[in-house]
C-alpha cells in the first residue's frame, strides 16, 4: 500500500466516526464530518491529478 492509500482509508474511517448519527458525536453537529469530508475530497482530487 502506498502512503496516499493509507491516508484515504484513515480519512474515510474518521469521516464515518464523525457522522452525527453516532451517540458519541451527536452533540458535535456537522462540523467535524464536513471538515473531514472536504479534506477527503481535496486528497482524492490531488490523487487523481497525480500530485501525491
Amino acid at each position: 500500500m502506498t502512503l496516499s492509500t493509507i491516508l484515504i482509508i484513515i480519512l474515510i474511517l474518521i469521516l464515518i466516526g464523525a457522522v452525527p448519527a453516532w451517540p458519541h458525536s451527536r452533540a458535535w453537529g456537522y462540523g467535524p464530518s464536513g471538515i473531514v469530508g472536504v479534506l477527503l475530497v481535496v486528497l482524492l482530487i490531488l490523487l487523481l491529478m497525480g500530485r501525491i
